[in-house]
């Protein structure tokens, strides 16, 4: 572990992750003063490797990403959190940056961004995108949100580190679908707590709009059948998530009208 005047605390969430927990643990022990793994409750060997790699393992019923990944933030010792995931891995060039910055003084930012590249069938997709990882704990926390969590902060209090955090993503195509579609229904029910409804719209023309800036503006039909199978992907994730808030929007109203109907005194037979 790195001995400077700023210290991190790497946090890691997992479940079941034996076989990718340990790339990511190994790829931030250099910028690291601690490593700390919040466990939702594997069954598998997960615990046992984050332990013997040196980590300070805590284990928390699965409560929902932001929850455990602020509940793994006040646990930890330090005040600057960068948080990966289990799947997730530090480049070279981002260590050198995380160890730079450590030896200097802080500056103004409250957080900093990382650019992430992800895989699909055995493809690096190129086209990556920055996400907040690297946050003070004493003024920013991890918004409250069902899904794509994120530090609470504004772009102009962010700063961007040079590197790159690889996310080993891809499993298979069946976890692939089985991911998007826990996602959607987290998105949509999200978007119907935030009062969005329904729009035939965004059904008919988001999904095609989706397809079509992904394989063209960020390039992903240079990648092959790879890439053209994560715009598909994208924009059926897209179709999911209007059809769900619609699924949803239908069924709480239904609800509301048959709650209503029995103090109102009226049958529904």
């Amino acid at each position: 572990m790195s001995i400077s005047t700023i210290k991190i605390s790497v946090v890691i969430i997992t479940q079941n992750e034996e076989d990718k927990i340990r790339n990511a643990i190994n790829s931030s022990i250099k910028i690291a003063d601690e490593i700390v793994v919040i466990d939702g409750g594997s069954t598998d060997n997960t615990i046992t490797i984050a332990k013997d790699l040196g980590c300070k393992v805590f284990c928390n019923p699965w409560p929902g990403y932001a929850k455990q990944r602020n509940f793994g933030a006040n646990v930890a010792e330090n005040n600057w959190i960068f948080f990966i995931d289990s799947d997730e891995e530090i480049d070279e060039g981002l260590q050198t940056s995380l160890l730079k910055w450590k030896s200097t003084n802080e500056g103004d930012a409250k957080a900093y961004s990382v650019y992430r590249i992800g895989d699909f069938l055995g493809k690096w997709m190129g086209n990556g995108e920055y996400l907040v990882r690297l946050y003070k704990k004493s003024e920013v926390r991890i918004k409250d949100v069902l899904v794509h969590e994120g530090p609470d902060v504004e772009a102009n209090e962010v700063t961007a580190l040079e590197g790159i955090l690889w996310h080993h993503g891809f499993r298979s195509i069946n976890d692939h679908v089985q991911r998007f579609n826990k996602y959607t229904d987290l998105e949509a029910e999200k978007d119907y707590i935030n009062n969005k409804r329904f729009n035939i719209f965004r059904l008919f023309f988001r999904p095609p709009a989706k397809l079509v800036y992904v394989l063209f503006i960020r390039g992903l039909i240079t990648k092959g059948i790879a890439g053209i199978s994560v715009s598909f992907f994208w924009m059926f994730y897209e179709f999911l998530r209007e059809i769900k808030l619609y699924e949803i929007s239908k069924y709480k109203n239904n609800k509301k009208a048959l709650t209503r109907s029995f103090q109102d005194g009226k049958s529904v037979i």
